[in-house]
Parts: structure tokens; sequence; C-alpha cells
């Protein structure tokens, strides 16, 4: 029976992050104080996009919401690796899919699909 409550929990906080991740077409997961999280918005801010942004230090449940995104970080990597250091955040949504961390939105913007991922998700009109 606990084990049945703390499965319906898990999955109420997966549902939360769901709708806060589809809620804008770019969405950032982040702390206030990491210096990753900084770079990340910097970087959407300064290619014009407005994303919705969650301060999980700030934000009510945050450390629940951490523990999601980092599962669903190494559910969709590779290996545990692209999880850098083990860090949680920052991590990014485009259309309310999961692009990733900042290893992921760093590498798309050099390579060039970043920008034309966040036309797609109606975040730019460039």
């Amino acid at each position: 029976m606990e084990m049945e409550m703390e499965m319906e929990m898990q999955r109420s906080w997966y549902e939360r992050v769901r709708r806060m991740a589809s809620g804008n077409a770019v969405v950032v997961f982040s702390l206030s104080g990491c210096c990753m999280c900084h770079v990340v918005k910097k970087l959407l801010f300064g290619l014009g996009v407005g994303p919705t942004v969650y301060e999980l230090d700030l934000e009510n449940g945050g450390e629940e919401i951490k523990a999601v995104l980092f599962q669903l970080l190494l559910t969709t990597s590779n290996s545990s690796s692209a999880v850098t250091g083990g860090a949680a955040v920052p991590v990014v949504f485009v259309g309310g899919k999961l692009l990733g961390g900042l290893e992921k939105v760093m590498s798309c913007h050099i390579n060039g699909s970043l920008v034309p991922l966040l036309k797609q998700a109606g975040a730019l009109w460039l």
C-alpha cells in the first residue's frame, strides 16, 4: 500500500513537470545561483527568446521537481555522463519536449540546430 502511494505521488510530480514544461514554447528549470543555469538563460535571452524560467530553489516543491528532472535526463541520455556532474539543472524544454541540459543546449547552438528548433516551437520569428 505504501509503495502504491509513493508511486502515485511520483506520478503526480511527473505530471506537474509535464504541465510546467508545456506552458510556453521554451521553459528553463533553473536554480537562481547556478552559473550553468545563468549561461543557458543568457544564451536564450540573447537569441531573443523569452523563456518561462522556474527557479527551483524558489519554487514550492522544487526538490521534488529537481528529482523528476534528474530522472528524465538520465532516461533520455545514453549515459549518466550526459548529466554534467550529477547536476539536475539547467533543464530546457522546447515545444514541450525535453531538449536537455547545458551540454545539449550548447551543442545545438554550436552545430546550428538550436535556432531552427526554437523557430519550429514558435519561440523565434526571425
